[in-house]
């Protein structure tokens, strides 16, 4: 999938979002975002490096500290 698919899939979904918010005002968007979206991420960039975490880091563009900080946030970790 390419960067202008995922974008276009996340502007629809904000789109239904306020759709369904019905006049309601959000709040906290920015970490709502972060954290649908981190998860998954670092659960299939983990499975498709093998677990190898410097390998998924690299690929991330993080610190391998950082990305162990982040599985174990999100208990990703084994």
């Amino acid at each position: 999938m390419s960067k202008k698919k995922i974008e276009e899939c996340i502007r629809e979904n904000f789109k239904t979002y306020f759709e369904d918010l019905a006049g309601t005002e959000p709040h906290g968007l920015y970490d709502m975002l972060l954290r649908a979206v981190e998860k998954p991420l670092l659960e299939v960039v983990m499975q498709e490096a093998d677990q190898n975490q410097s390998r998924a880091a690299e690929w991330l563009g993080l610190n391998r500290n950082t990305l162990r900080k982040k599985l174990l946030e999100h208990k990703l970790l084994k």
